[in-house]
């Protein structure tokens, strides 16, 4: 009788190989045919978003506190819209929006005015209101400032090392001040992270605080709207109402209403942002809860 060959221990392995591949790649391809994937949703952060005319721009909650403050403080002196871009240009240019408590030499708050140049005392520089004011009160006395270019009037007021500087911030000045003067209505909506809103939400919210820091800015008590005259830098109940979102953590506001829109407090997930329709009987009245 012939001789069995015997069968090399290589070949031995190279088969037990090809059978333990073949079992993974079946095993892989039954899991991913049947098995459902695991979704994992990222973690909602604290954040606004100001719906411009020709899109939508992200801010950091702390930005849109300032810039509401900014364009709320030029309702208190009648101005035009014209004068809150230039001040959003400037802002812009030297904190982009953040009430810094350094700068250059002496330099304090958002539009790094210098104690030294007589522009007020540290403590009240770094008071938003303060510093909009300032800045407002000097940007009227520059001759013919309604005519200039929004660079050239800037740098009237802040006389810096390169005043062209502030031309890069125009654009985007003149959309948010359309926004921010309550024109575009309900543009602005912030959204917070897990811990902030359980913070928030199971908190005590202070509308009364709210609405005394809001006649100082502004310059009118939400409770006179309905009886204020209008103004030439927008539509002040709007521009309130702006305002409101972005310091509901700093008041522990959960909800804003004006005219037929509410604004609640959320993560921001599935729409929950928006502002959603409102029904009231009273138009025009501002309610904080």
């Amino acid at each position: 009788m012939p001789k069995r060959r015997k069968i090399s221990a290589f070949v031995k392995i190279l088969f037990a190989l090809f059978v333990v591949c073949g079992v993974l790649v079946a095993g892989g391809y039954y899991v991913l045919t049947t098995v459902e994937p695991i979704t994992t949703e990222p973690e909602p952060e604290t954040q606004c978003r100001v719906d411009l005319a020709d899109g939508k721009y992200s801010l950091k909650v702390e930005q849109a506190v300032s810039a509401t403050t900014v364009g709320g403080v030029a309702f208190s002196r009648n101005l035009p819209p014209e004068a809150v871009t230039v001040a959003y240009a400037t802002v812009w240019q030297e904190t982009a929006f953040y009430n810094l408590e350094y700068g250059d030499r002496d330099s304090l708050g958002l539009f790094q005015q210098r104690p030294s140049q007589e522009w007020g005392d540290p403590e009240e520089i770094l008071d938003p209101v303060y510093s909009s004011r300032a800045f407002y009160d000097a940007l009227v006395e520059v001759d013919g400032w309604e005519g200039r270019p929004v660079f050239e009037a800037a740098q009237a007021v802040q006389r810096s090392a390169d005043g062209y500087a502030y031309d890069q911030h125009e654009k985007l000045s003149a959309r948010m001040q359309e926004v921010f003067t309550g024109t575009r209505g309900s543009g602005l909506t912030c959204w917070y992270d897990r811990e902030t809103l359980a913070s928030l939400t199971g908190g005590e919210a202070d509308p009364a605080g709210a609405e005394q820091e809001m006649a100082r800015v502004f310059g009118v008590e939400p409770a006179a709207l309905t009886d204020a005259p209008e103004s030439p830098t927008g539509d002040r109940g709007w521009a309130m109402a702006l305002w409101a979102v972005a310091h509901a953590e700093e008041y522990g506001l959960t909800s804003v209403a004006y005219n037929d829109r509410v604004w609640r407090a959320s993560d921001g997930t599935e729409g929950a942002a928006e502002w959603q329709s409102y029904v009231t009987d009273t138009r025009g009245e501002l309610v904080l809860g």
